[in-house]
């Protein structure tokens, strides 16, 4: 198993207000429609998004993400499926 750079990380480890771009997806670890439905809505390999707000309960969920100009909602097992780098000069 290959080693990550420090600056690659899944995406639920990224810290709030650090800027990301996705550069893995374990598609087959989500369901089909839940795939399909993140890709709609920007969530996908190249895109650049940032973690604006973690949920306090249960384990941080959900997840809030910036994605272009949405936010997005995601579970941390779906977090747990991206891989991504994390961008020292902003989206």
């Amino acid at each position: 198993m290959n080693a990550m750079p420090d600056s690659v990380m899944t995406l639920d480890k990224l810290p709030v207000g650090k800027n990301a771009r996705i550069v893995a997806v374990d598609w087959a670890a989500l369901v089909e429609e839940e795939a399909l439905r993140l890709r709609a809505l920007g969530v996908d390999v190249g895109s650049k998004l940032s973690v604006s707000h973690r949920g306090v309960f249960g384990g941080a969920d959900p997840l809030a993400l910036r994605v272009g100009r949405m936010t997005v909602a995601l579970r941390r097992a779906h977090a747990r499926a991206m891989q991504v780098a994390v961008l020292e000069n902003g989206l």
